[in-house]
């Protein structure tokens, strides 16, 4: 079994979406240099689903793209998260970051060979 690492920088951004619009989500995400999102879907409603008929809410299908970023990028990842969902416009959804105290995943040798010299502790 290898070593186990620990990430303790870094938080999750969360975006609240209708079904369907994932993909620039995603895209956006990836340009900015994030490695690793989740989508989920969803259902659920907000105020605007509470229109329907007689004010009765209804159900919408939504999804839910979670984004495993690193403490200092989370404002600008989340920047271009908020312009690519135009979460500026009423009905696009809602997005939000969760601070993480602590994340474990695999990391290759050679990145903790490369983290290990880059801070003086390996050979």
């Amino acid at each position: 079994m290898s070593e186990r690492i620990y990430l303790t920088d870094v938080a999750m951004i969360h975006c609240i979406i209708d079904a369907g619009t994932a993909d620039r989500i995603l895209l956006a995400a990836r340009d900015m240099g994030a490695r690793h999102a989740i989508v989920h879907h969803a259902r659920g409603w907000g105020t605007r689903e509470r229109l329907g008929f007689l004010g009765v809410a209804v159900e919408t299908e939504k999804e839910v793209v979670s984004i495993l970023v690193s403490s200092d990028q989370k404002e600008v990842i989340f920047d271009a998260l908020y312009r690519a969902g135009d979460f500026d416009l009423p009905g696009r959804g809602m997005i939000y970051i969760t601070p993480l105290e602590k994340a474990a995943t695999y990391v290759p040798k050679a990145i903790r060979d490369r983290l290990d010299l880059d801070q003086g502790i390996g050979a």
